[in-house]
């Protein structure tokens, strides 16, 4: 496993020296990762924990790194006797992969001393915004495809390590399969893919060439018909093909349609197909897809099976970034934990104060119903008792439930430096779908969706107020 240590920015490690410098270092603090609401991004599927707990059980720094930033002059000796034998001490709480989220809930919190806590900014929201951020790509993708979405972007991905663990994040998204042969290795993941038009150029004719891709996978024969003409060419071929290797006692896989007009292409396709005796012959597509253009065509009526979704997923080309942060949220003070609040002239960047938790509330059929931020040391609602809920800005607008159960989102992954949890990516992928089905499908369809509620409990709303108020 590479070491990721010194991933990342400058100014985490002044701000450490600042600590020393200032006494504070040994400090209790409390940070909190949650990210803010963002064009799309009416809520996010929480993917990376596990690349995330990996840095973070093999944070050290080796003499290699020590020399290199002793060479930078900005730093201290007892600066580098910490670093000498810096490991991580403190406690992490964090919902599970594959949670749904929303903004301004904590997903990931840090408890920790002030040093060790600061330094661990940059590295996890690298981690966890890049692949929370494809997984809420891919989850928004697979809702609108009536088949099933595999992951086709490694050539298109900003380099080798956002196509690996874009493909890992795509699979908890909802994606059945990946073209990153790497990623398949890693991770245990299905790898799919068949030809591409060098193939068929590469051949004397069309023809021939399907001919000798069926011969070398003749139980998993799926053809590119597109390199000259669908339909005059591709369909008549492929069915030429096809009945050759059913002659010899094999059934075909299908055809692939990489562009064009999908939805009229899919749709005569089928026809040709189902009249030559292939039913069960599956349509593919492929061809700068996204949830927008895969929803268009379902509403079309097109007639495809699966699709395969490369650039627009692994880059999350309309949402490029998840803007997740990285915010103090308490710090010891005179021996006690204090809450802080950073302020900003945009209510948007207001942060919420103290060491939270945040629970989810259910109705009797177990369908999500709102997210209630709460204080750490506040007992959770029994269900026994109604519970009323109200918006955190427009405080008149109000909830009352009466037949309820709640569920804490995060859970202990670390204690005392200690890593408590592994992630496995097909306990994520389970639980992903299992979640996905807990909310109703107006709060995460693509055209504009209920506003899913997240609020504060009375007892972290008087806090925040009471912060505003005296800062």
């Amino acid at each position: 496993m590479r070491n990721l240590t010194l991933l990342t920015d400058l100014y985490e490690m002044t701000m450490m020296e600042g600590y020393l410098t200032s006494g504070t270092a040994d400090s209790r603090a409390v940070f909190d990762i949650f990210f803010r609401p963002k064009d799309e991004l009416a809520y996010a599927v929480f993917a990376g924990l596990e690349q995330a707990l990996d840095y973070v059980e093999n944070l050290h720094f080796n003499e290699e790194e020590l020399s290199y930033l002793r060479s930078l002059n900005l730093f201290s000796e007892e600066f580098f006797a910490r670093l000498e034998n810096f490991r991580f001490t403190g406690n992490i709480y964090a919902v599970r992969e594959g949670e749904i989220v929303f903004p301004y809930e904590p997903i990931l919190t840090v408890e920790s001393t002030l040093f060790e806590a600061q330094f661990l900014e940059t590295a996890l929201l690298n981690i966890l915004n890049h692949q929370t951020l494809i997984a809420t790509k891919a989850a928004r993708v697979c809702s609108v495809a009536k088949g099933g979405v595999m992951e086709f972007g490694l050539r298109r991905a900003q380099g080798p390590d956002a196509a690996i663990y874009g493909a890992r994040a795509a699979m908890i998204g909802g994606c059945n399969g990946t073209s990153n042969v790497l990623a398949g290795h890693e991770f245990s993941i299905p790898v799919k893919g068949t030809m591409a038009h060098s193939f068929v150029m590469s051949m004397p004719s069309e023809l021939e060439a399907f001919r000798a891709y069926a011969k070398a996978y003749p139980d998993s024969c799926m053809l590119l018909v597109d390199t000259y003409n669908v339909l005059k060419s591709g369909i008549p071929n492929a069915i030429t093909v096809f009945r050759e290797l059913r002659e010899a006692g094999h059934e075909p896989l299908g055809v692939r349609l990489d562009s064009g007009d999908l939805s009229y292409l899919s749709k005569r396709a089928r026809e040709m197909l189902d009249e030559a005796g292939f039913p069960n012959a599956q349509i593919c597509v492929s061809g700068d897809l996204d949830e927008y253009s895969i929803s268009s065509l379902v509403s079309q009526g097109a007639r495809i099976d699966s699709y395969g979704v490369g650039t627009k997923l692994i880059t999350s080309e309309t949402v490029p970034s998840l803007g997740g942060v990285y915010k103090l949220a308490a710090i010891e003070q005179n021996g006690e934990l204090k809450p802080v609040i950073k302020l900003s002239e945009s209510a948007i960047k207001v942060t919420n104060p103290g060491f939270k938790k945040v629970i989810r509330i259910y109705d009797s059929k177990g369908m999500a119903q709102a997210d209630l931020i709460m204080c750490k040391d506040e007992e959770l609602p029994d269900g026994a008792h109604p519970l009323t809920i109200f918006h955190p800005v427009e405080t008149w607008k109000q909830t009352t439930f009466t037949e309820y159960t709640v569920k804490e989102l995060q859970r202990q992954v670390v204690k005392d430096g200690v890593r408590l949890v592994k992630s496995e990516l097909n306990e994520a992928i389970s639980y992903a779908q299992r979640v996905r089905g807990e909310f109703w499908e107006e709060y995460t369809r693509l055209d504009r969706p209920h506003i899913y509620k997240v609020d504060l409990s009375l007892k972290l709303f008087g806090l925040k107020q009471k912060l505003l108020t005296n800062s």
